[in-house]
């Protein structure tokens, strides 16, 4: 029987979510706390908006969830427990500390709910084009059963073991995202020192040893100076908060990721929380010696 998904959090990646899963023929429905959202989707889309959470928990067999934290996500769920259906499946694709998702997968089984820790990777743009890295957490039998689902909205579907591994294996990822954005940024600053033409300069090296998606994507968008946010940097501080709290348990010295949360301090403290995270590099600008306008390329 066909699967019917609720699914919560129309932000900047829930709505690209959203858009596939209904496009690519699943039964999809949207309940948002700001109704607005919902409710121009639902129309663009063609498809049924909850006017409560527990109404959308209700008439679904699979919630979906991609919200901001993880007391967002502690909410949705306590909430909506109550009105899911035994043999229902949570999966959520937000990003959350590891250690919580492991306590809600736990009181969601003891009621014989199925749930799959589903972060993702991709930026909006990954969201829009249904090309997202997912990388789940969950018994087998559950991931086994998002998988369908989830292929709608990625094209890399990993599945990292029980419950709170999806989540740890986004931190890792956020990890590898931060740290390449600061040595981007290092690079393109000393590019501009250097009086270098810099939009050559990472055609010229970006299919090479020192490629990446950072920096495909992100450094020609620092150099016209485009800032709109394929990923916040409040959104990005928030995970690498979660990175380091996880480390802290570990017992892990994050020396790079310690210094680029001080970096994105910098930049909410300058209001700049709302810009893209590629805007690290502004965080460090400050701090280099100034190169004349005429040397700028």
């Amino acid at each position: 029987m066909p699967e019917t998904i609720g699914f919560v959090g129309l932000g900047i990646m829930g709505a690209g979510m959203v858009k596939n899963l209904a496009t690519k023929g699943h039964a999809v429905s949207v309940w948002n706390r700001t109704e607005s959202k919902a409710e121009e989707l639902a129309k663009s889309l063609k498809i049924k908006q909850t006017k409560t959470l527990r109404d959308l928990a209700a008439s679904s067999s699979v919630l979906m969830l991609c919200v901001t934290n993880t007391g967002d996500v502690e909410q949705v769920v306590d909430e909506a427990a109550s009105s899911l259906k035994k043999d229902s499946l949570v999966i959520d694709c937000s990003t959350i500390s590891p250690k919580a998702t492991e306590d809600i997968a736990a009181k969601l089984r003891k009621i014989g709910i199925g749930y799959v820790d589903a972060p993702v990777s991709g930026g909006s743009e990954g969201a829009a084009l249904g090309t997202l890295a997912v990388m789940a957490g969950g018994m087998e039998e559950d991931f086994n059963r998002a998988k369908p689902i989830l292929e709608a909205i990625g094209t890399r579907i990993t599945h990292m073991g029980p419950a709170g591994k999806g989540q740890v294996t986004k931190l890792l990822n956020q990890i590898l995202v931060v740290v390449n954005m600061l040595a981007v940024s290092e690079a393109l600053l000393f590019g501009r020192a250097a009086e270098l033409d810099l939009k050559k300069a990472v055609a010229a090296v970006e299919s090479g040893a020192a490629g990446s998606w950072m920096l495909s994507k992100r450094a020609p968008q620092v150099l016209d100076n485009y800032w709109k946010p394929g990923f916040t940097v409040d959104l990005q501080q928030k995970d690498v908060d979660l990175v380091l709290e996880y480390a802290g348990e570990l017992g892990l010295p994050l020396l790079a990721t310690g210094m680029i949360r001080q970096l994105y301090a910098r930049l909410q403290k300058e209001g700049k929380g709302g810009l893209g995270n590629h805007a690290l590099i502004q965080a460090l600008e400050p701090l280099m010696p100034a190169v004349p306008a005429s040397r700028q390329k």
